[in-house]
């Protein structure tokens, strides 16, 4: 038996669930990358992506939270372990190395158009649950912003 009763028919219930645990689970990864390059990068206009680096960790924390409880709120556990992040997320991965900025750049470009893709797509999946799906076109909003100025970054090359 369910601890949360579900608002929701099950079947409405699992797939918003499915795009809720994948949100949490991009988002989640997405503030680790975005504070490992933070820490590693070098290069021409380090200051400035230094600090966008911090906004999009602020960006997916927030949301992160915001996914995790609304999962719970239609009686789905949110798994936000490690372990559940190295088996579902899709997000591209950095190397473990010192990064140039331009490649930072074009990095996060590549990362949020994926994000992006995956987020309308979940977007398009959840229509039955309107609450869910204005959440995730909220967060959705919130990467489109990063993923423009991430390529507005990438302009100067």
């Amino acid at each position: 038996m369910a601890l949360i009763k579900s608002p929701l028919p099950e079947n409405v219930q699992k797939i918003a669930g499915e795009a809720l645990q994948g949100t949490l689970v991009d988002l989640s990864d997405l503030s680790l990358i975005a504070k490992q390059v933070h820490w590693t990068i070098v290069g021409r206009n380090f200051r400035s992506i230094h600090l966008q680096l911090d906004d999009v960790v602020d960006t997916a924390r927030q949301y992160t939270d915001v996914a995790a409880e609304r999962a719970a709120a239609i009686g789905v556990l949110p798994d936000g372990r490690v372990d559940a992040l190295r088996a579902q997320s899709r997000v591209p991965q950095p190397p473990v190395e010192w990064i140039q900025t331009e490649d930072a750049i074009a990095f996060f470009v590549d990362v949020f158009d994926q994000m992006v893709a995956r987020m309308r797509e979940r977007i398009d999946a959840t229509e039955e649950d309107q609450v869910t799906q204005d959440l995730l076109i909220e967060i959705t909003a919130a990467l489109e912003k990063h993923y423009w100025m991430w390529q507005a970054e990438n302009q100067s090359r």
